[in-house]
Order: C-alpha cells, then sequence, then structure tokens
C-alpha cells in the first residue's frame, strides 16, 4: 500500500462491532470514547489516534492490526489495464476485500486449489471443467460456478481462447464466522 493512501477504518469498525452484536455506546462504555466520536470514526468524519484506535480495537475484541488489515482505502476508484501475463490478469490490484483474477488461453494449471473464503468462477468466452467435492462441472460462455470457503477444487480451460473470471473474497478478510450465531 502507498504511505500517501490513507486507510479509513470507520467501515470495518462498523463491521466489527456489528458482527458482535454491539451498539455504539457499548463500544464507547468499553473503549472509553464518546459515542458521537465513535460515530464519526464510522462515518469517516472523525480519523482515530493511535491510542484511540488501540482502545476502540480491545473494546471490538480484534487488534488495530487487523482493523486496519480489514479497513477499505481511501482510494475509490481504481482502473486496472488491460495486461496479461501468462495468461493471468489481475483485475483487482492492492489489498482490498476481494481478490479477482482473469485466466486467458487453453491454461490446465495442473494443481487443486483451497480458499479460506467464497469464490465464483464465471467463464467470459470458451469453455472450462471444474473438479470440486470429487464431481466434475462442465462450464460454457456465460456460466458461473460459486465455491464456498474450504472447497477443494482444481480446474482448466477445454476450449483454446477461453476467459475465466475467478472472484473471491480475499485470503486476508476473515469471512469464515456466520453472523446468524
Amino acid at each position: 500500500m502507498d504511505e500517501k493512501e490513507t486507510l479509513r477504518v470507520g467501515a470495518a469498525v462498523r463491521r466489527q462491532r456489528r458482527s458482535l452484536g454491539l451498539t455504539l455506546a457499548a463500544v464507547a462504555s468499553r473503549s472509553g470514547l464518546s459515542v458521537p466520536f465513535l460515530s464519526q470514526i464510522e462515518n469517516e468524519r472523525a480519523r482515530p489516534s493511535a491510542r484511540s484506535l488501540d482502545r476502540v480495537a480491545e473494546a471490538l475484541e480484534t487488534t488495530t492490526a487487523r482493523l486496519r488489515a480489514a479497513a477499505d482505502s481511501a482510494r475509490a476508484v481504481d482502473v486496472v489495464r488491460a495486461a496479461h501475463e501468462d495468461g493471468v490478469h489481475r483485475v483487482v490490484r492492492g489489498r482490498h476485500q476481494l481478490s479477482a483474477l482473469e485466466f486467458t488461453g487453453e491454461l490446465d494449471l495442473g494443481r487443486e486449489f483451497q480458499h479460506r473464503n467464497d469464490e465464483v468462477m464465471y467463464v467470459a468466452e470458451g469453455a472450462a471443467e471444474v473438479e470440486a467435492e470429487g464431481r466434475a462441472y462442465r462450464l460454457v460462455q456465460g456460466d458461473t460456478l460459486f465455491l464456498s470457503g474450504g472447497v477443494r477444487h482444481r480446474w482448466r480451460a477445454t476450449l483454446p481462447g477461453t476467459r475465466l473470471l475467478c472472484v473471491a473474497v480475499a485470503e486476508h478478510i476473515d469471512a469464515t464466522s456466520d453472523p446468524r450465531r
């Protein structure tokens, strides 16, 4: 991440607070910070000092490092120009909540994958075969396959010129907990 790029921790603070089922008043009580200040942090109207962020993180049962890792960067728009190296194009760059790669050509990576978080595979052009959970899935142009986190899978393009878009929740995001529990 660029040093000039300012992290906005507000959304990460709000997500963590909500995942714990806490109100702003409860976080204020735990952290010793005021409800209005916490609201300003969550709404990106205030940037907490390192000490205040430590207090917020402790109140939210996490660390400042995790809040920063889950933070939205100040860059809201980023154009990634087309450039394919060995048939792989990173569609999202930087440390964001999504990871996206486009694979082009008749690829067979010859290995099995298992991701921590959910993934979607979309065939933009051509065809592919995906093996997951002991079953083979044939995908053609326009088809989408969803894989929940932890599913072991492998895939290969079955036609020349195949374009496969793989979008997943980034590995540094802990999306494995069920907020309904």
